[in-house]
C-alpha cells in the first residue's frame, strides 16, 4: 500500500460554479472564481497555487463549464501551470459527479492516488495552516478515510453546515455526524461545545475508497461518469465529457451522496483564515478596511460613509451620510443593498432570470478564446461593437443571413478574408462584408488588434452564425453558433 509520505497528491479544482450572490461582478459568463476579487490572482489562480505547494502535488486536474474553457486555459497559460487535463462538462450535475469524475481519472494512473479536492472559489489566507491540514488529511486518507476539513467557527454562523467531531483517527477525527445549517440559537451552542466545525466543502480521499464507496451508495451516479468519461472526446487541452451520460448522473452534493452515508468519514479541524466569498459582505469582512469601515475601489468619494463596501468599475461613485451599504457599479448594471442582506441578491438574480435579462449572462466585455468584443451603442437595424483580438487570435470563417458588417480598424493589423480575397488592413483602413459573404477576421500582427465594427440588417443576434471552420473547435463545419 501507498504511504502518505511517499504518494502522491493530485489535486482536483472544482470550478463549476455560478456566484449569483456576487452579481452584478460575477455571471454566468464570467462567475466569482474566474475574477480577482481579493487580490491581483483570480480565485482559481489563487486555489491552484495553493494546492501545488503541497507535498507530492501532482499537476492538478480542473473540471469548470465548457463555455468557460478557453478563459481557464488562459488563466492557467498566466501562472504558468501545466494542468494534467482539464475536464470540461456540458452541463452542471453538483460536486457528486465531479468527485466521480475526479476519482476516476485518478485511478487510471494511480488506483491509491489521493484526491485533493477543491472548490475554486474559497479564500485561504493561512498557507502555512493550509498545508499542514493537507498533509494531516493526507495521512488520514491514506489509511482509508475520506477526509473533510472543518473549520474553526468564528462565529456562530447560520449559513454553514457543520460537522461534530468524534473519536481520534491519526491526525484526523472520525466524524459523528453532519449537520445542516442551524438557526442562530443552535450555532451559539456549537461555538460554545468546541467539537463543532463548519463544513468547508474541501476533501482529501483515495480514489480506489471513493469509488468504492460510490459503487455501494450511488452506482447508477458512478456509471453515468464511467460512461461520460468513456464516450467523452480527449485532445492534447480537453476531455470533454460525454452530455448524453453525464446527464443519467443524479445532480447531488458528495455530502449527501457519500459523507453522510459512509462510514469511512473523518474531519480535519483546521484554522486556515477560510472564507467561501459567498456573499459580497464576505468580501467586506476579508478585505482591509479604512478608519470609518469602509472598503473601495475603483473612483469612490465618500462623505460620512461608514461600514460599506464600494466597488466601482465605471465613473465616479459618490456616498454621502450612509451605512453598512453594499455598492456595486459595472458598466451596465449598479447594486446597491444593505450589508446585511447580500445574501439576498440571489432573490435579484431569480428575478432577472424569469425576464430573460441578458445582464444575468454577460458583462458589456464578453471574452471570447480570440479575444473580447464590447457592445458601444445599438438601434433598429444596427450595432457598433468595438473588438480586441490578440496576437495569434483567429475568428472562424463564418457567414450570417440577416446581417451585413463593416470593419474599421483603429490600431494592430488585420488579416481579412472575405469569400475568395485575402487581404491586410492597416489602421485608419475599413472594408465591408456583404450579408452571406464567408469571411474571416485573424490579427496578423504581434501586438492586440482593435477595431470597430458596424453591424446593419434585420436581425444582429449572436445567433445568426453559419460557422464553416474554427480553429477552436467551437462547432461542426456549417453548423449554427452562438459567438463569433
Amino acid at each position: 500500500m501507498a504511504t502518505a509520505t511517499t504518494s502522491a497528491i493530485h489535486p482536483v479544482i472544482l470550478s463549476g460554479g455560478s456566484g449569483t450572490r456576487l452579481w452584478p461582478l460575477s455571471r454566468r459568463s464570467l462567475p466569482k472564481q474566474l475574477l480577482a476579487l481579493n487580490g491581483k490572482r483570480t480565485m482559481i489562480q489563487d486555489t491552484v497555487m495553493r494546492a501545488a505547494e503541497a507535498a507530492n502535488a501532482s499537476p492538478p486536474i480542473l473540471l469548470c463549464n465548457e463555455a468557460h474553457r478557453f478563459i481557464v486555459a488562459e488563466q492557467m497559460q498566466e501562472i504558468g501551470i501545466v494542468p494534467a487535463s482539464i475536464v470540461l462538462e456540458p452541463f452542471g450535475r453538483n460536486t457528486a459527479p465531479a468527485a466521480a469524475v475526479a476519482a476516476l481519472l485518478v485511478a487510471e494512473e494511480d488506483t491509491q492516488g489521493a484526491v485533493l479536492l477543491l472548490p475554486s472559489d474559497h479564500v485561504v489566507t493561512d498557507r502555512a495552516a493550509f498545508l499542514l491540514a493537507v498533509a494531516q488529511a493526507h495521512a488520514a486518507a491514506m489509511l482509508g478515510h475520506i477526509v473533510t476539513f472543518g473549520v474553526h467557527p468564528q462565529a456562530p454562523e447560520t449559513g454553514y453546515g457543520y460537522i461534530e467531531r468524534g473519536e481520534p483517527a491519526g491526525d484526523a477525527f472520525l466524524v459523528r455526524r453532519f449537520v445542516e445549517k442551524p438557526n442562530r440559537e443552535t450555532a451559539e451552542s456549537y461555538c460554545a461545545a468546541g467539537n463543532y466545525f463548519w463544513n468547508s466543502g474541501m476533501f482529501v480521499f483515495r480514489a480506489d475508497v471513493m469509488l468504492s464507496e460510490m459503487e455501494r451508495r450511488e452506482p447508477e451516479l458512478l456509471g453515468a461518469c464511467r460512461g461520460a468519461l468513456a464516450a467523452g472526446k480527449r485532445d492534447a487541452d480537453f476531455i470533454r465529457l460525454d452530455p448524453v451520460a453525464f446527464e443519467k448522473a443524479k445532480s447531488i452534493s458528495i455530502d449527501y451522496a457519500v459523507m453522510e452515508k459512509t462510514d469511512k468519514a473523518a474531519v480535519v479541524p483546521c484554522d486556515i483564515g477560510w472564507n467561501d466569498v459567498g456573499a459580497w459582505s464576505s468580501l467586506w469582512s476579508l478585505q482591509n478596511r479604512d478608519a470609518h469601515g469602509n472598503v473601495t475601489q475603483g473612483d469612490v468619494v465618500l462623505h460620512e460613509a461608514t461600514n460599506s463596501l464600494v466597488r466601482a468599475e465605471k465613473g465616479l461613485t459618490a456616498l454621502v451620510g450612509v451605512n453598512d451599504l453594499v455598492v456595486v457599479v459595472t458598466e451596465d448594471a449598479v447594486l446597491v443593498a444593505d450589508r446585511h442582506r447580500t445574501q439576498e441578491v440571489k432573490a435579484i438574480v431569480d428575478k432577472l432570470k424569469v425576464q430573460k435579462r441578458p445582464e444575468l449572462d454577460d458583462h458589456k466585455v464578453v471574452f471570447r478564446p480570440w479575444g473580447s468584443y464590447q457592445g458601444i451603442d445599438a438601434g433598429d437595424g444596427y450595432q457598433v461593437k468595438h473588438i480586441i483580438v490578440k496576437p495569434g487570435g483567429r475568428l472562424s470563417l463564418q457567414s450570417h443571413t440577416k446581417r451585413a458588417e463593416h470593419w474599421i480598424v483603429v490600431q494592430g493589423t488585420a488579416q481579412v478574408t472575405c469569400d475568395d480575397r485575402v487581404f491586410l488592413l492597416n489602421a485608419n483602413e475599413s472594408t465591408f462584408i456583404p450579408l452571406g459573404s464567408k469571411h474571416r477576421l485573424e490579427n496578423a500582427g504581434k501586438t492586440p488588434l482593435r477595431l470597430i465594427e458596424v453591424q446593419s440588417g434585420s436581425y444582429l443576434g449572436e445567433d445568426d452564425i453559419v460557422r464553416y471552420e474554427d480553429v477552436y473547435g467551437r462547432a461542426a463545419p456549417g453548423n449554427s453558433a452562438t459567438a463569433s
